[in-house]
């Protein structure tokens, strides 16, 4: 990340909502230049100081009934009722009130995420972190499961299924300790030619067997299933259609 990307995520930091990899590549970055460390810290001053309770109002009545009237529907006028009550906008001018209003509407009624759809974003952010990271991809390395399967006794409330899929051109590289859903996770390691696949283990809510959602997730392929108690999440920048071979080879 440069200057030029620092600059242009700049508010999106501030305010804490950058998905984890561009926060910790910004994190990274201020570290070592001293001028964008400068303009987090002022952008971060101006933010805490636009929250000071002497730049809030409340909206005026007359806007208040106009934007009632024109969204019409009574679901969205019940939501609108509940928005308006609380502390909003700074005192700028008409223009810049109605055009905040009008942004944070578009935010507030917005169809909330799936959970599955927040894990697989999850699932991404520590992919794209293993890659990252020096060091990060494997804890233990080693092509043979009975190395890396005793390797997480001890260190996990539950034990991995580990397997050998060399024979089917997916070679085993290793495992680490990950964390997702919340939780403490098995990642284990395989390669396709020059391309890395993290596979993340942990128990299942559900004790049925799943058949393979996929997801197509920031240009990664993203596969899901449970089976026999566990939840499996396979992830690689893999063809999609390698990557279905690979789960179904652990599969059978």
């Amino acid at each position: 990340m440069n200057c030029e990307d620092v600059r242009t995520l700049l508010d999106g930091y501030a305010d804490g909502e950058l998905d984890l990899v561009n926060h910790l590549q910004i994190e990274q970055h201020v570290v070592e230049c001293e001028d964008c460390s400068q303009r987090v810290k002022k952008t971060a001053g101006l933010s805490k100081a636009l929250s000071d309770d002497a730049f809030y109002y409340r909206a005026p009545n007359e806007l208040r009934e106009k934007i009632r009237i024109s969204l019409g529907p009574p679901e969205r006028e019940a939501a609108m009722e509940r928005w308006w009550n609380w502390r909003w906008l700074p005192a700028l001018a008409t223009a810049a009130v109605a055009t905040a209003v009008l942004m944070t509407m578009l935010v507030f009624l917005l169809p909330t995420r799936s959970a599955d759809d927040m894990l697989a974003s999850e699932i991404v952010s520590a992919h794209v972190r293993s890659m990252m990271i020096d060091n990060h991809l494997t804890d233990v390395p080693s092509s043979d499961q009975h190395t890396v399967k005793p390797w997480f006794d001890g260190k996990l409330d539950f034990a991995p299924p580990v397997i050998d899929l060399d024979g089917q051109g997916f070679k085993l590289i290793g495992g680490r300790l990950d964390y997702a859903a919340g939780r403490s996770v098995a990642a284990l390691v395989y390669q396709r030619r020059q391309h890395k696949i993290n596979l993340f283990i942990f128990p299942s809510d559900s004790t049925s067997n799943t058949p393979n959602k996929i997801l197509l997730k920031q240009g990664y392929s993203v596969i899901h299933w449970d089976r026999s108690g566990m939840t499996f999440w396979a992830i690689s920048d893999l063809n999609l259609n390698e990557l279905q071979e690979f789960a179904q080879d652990l599969q059978s």
